[in-house]
């Protein structure tokens, strides 16, 4: 589904990426774990399209086979769910409109994009599927912070893509709300489809993940299976602090050692 070789990337005049590979095939689930900084929100927006590589000799990036993949295709075919996109609406925008707007790929709905009876359907649907039915016409200010972001992950599934990615799922939430939205991520999970998780906080990692980047500075550390990468070694390295790690139930938990 992604793969970027020898990619050297900037944000603002700093490079974040220098000559970075990495491979994720169809299907995988895989987190990238890092701390703040190094380089997770880089690599997303390479693969959003929101920035691009420095064009140098014998670096390539393609997505899903292709090196000319449209922004169309690319909305239907991955599906993003991040914090971002919750602080991009308005408070006024009904609660409906945000689920919908991933059809056209926009924040909200407006002249441009004016949904059919069907496509409102599929909507509720998807408000239904994160248990948000009932609420298709609350103001989103009028919302939690977690049933906001349940909405924003209606919004990721609502073309059924091929890739979820999930950007630091449960930042700003508390433990109810957080406890919600990682089980809606598992349950997306049991479809054949591939997971992208990206995050800092090892408590984020779900049980079916299986596959295990760190990332520091941006370069790879280590990338392997799960429970060869979620050592006390490695994460102690990454954090640069003395960890313990914690295994209850396919869940990770980190303890300073």
């Amino acid at each position: 589904m992604i793969e970027l070789r020898n990619i050297s990337a900037f944000q603002h005049q700093t490079q974040v990426l220098d000559h970075f590979s990495l491979s994720i095939k169809a299907g995988e689930r895989v987190v990238i774990l890092g701390p703040n900084g190094a380089g997770k929100s880089t690599l997303l927006k390479l693969i959003a399209r929101e920035l691009y590589p420095v064009e140098q000799p014998g670096s390539s990036f393609k997505l899903f086979g292709s090196d000319r993949i449209t922004l169309w295709e690319l909305r239907e075919r991955i599906g993003f769910m991040s914090q971002e996109f919750q602080e991009d609406y308005t408070p006024f925008t009904q609660a409906l409109d945000v689920v919908v707007s991933g059809l056209f790929g926009s924040i909200g709905c407006h002249e441009r994009f004016i949904p059919s009876p069907e496509q409102y359907a599929h909507a509720r649907a998807m408000l239904a599927l994160v248990g948000m039915a009932g609420y298709e016409y609350m103001m989103f200010q009028r919302l939690s912070a977690g049933q906001q972001r349940r909405l924003i992950l209606a919004r990721a599934f609502i073309h059924r893509p091929e890739l979820l990615i999930f950007d630091e799922p449960t930042n700003h939430l508390d433990v109810g709300a957080s406890k919600i939205v990682l089980n809606l991520m598992r349950d997306f999970c049991q479809a054949s489809r591939g997971v992208m998780l990206t995050t800092h906080d090892v408590h984020e990692i779900i049980p079916e993940i299986d596959r295990v980047i760190l990332l520091q500075h941006g370069h790879i550390l280590v990338d392997g299976p799960k429970d060869e990468v979620l050592t006390a070694h490695y994460l102690s390295e990454l954090y640069q602090v003395p960890l313990r790690v914690e295994k209850d139930r396919g869940w990770y938990h980190l303890r300073h050692g």
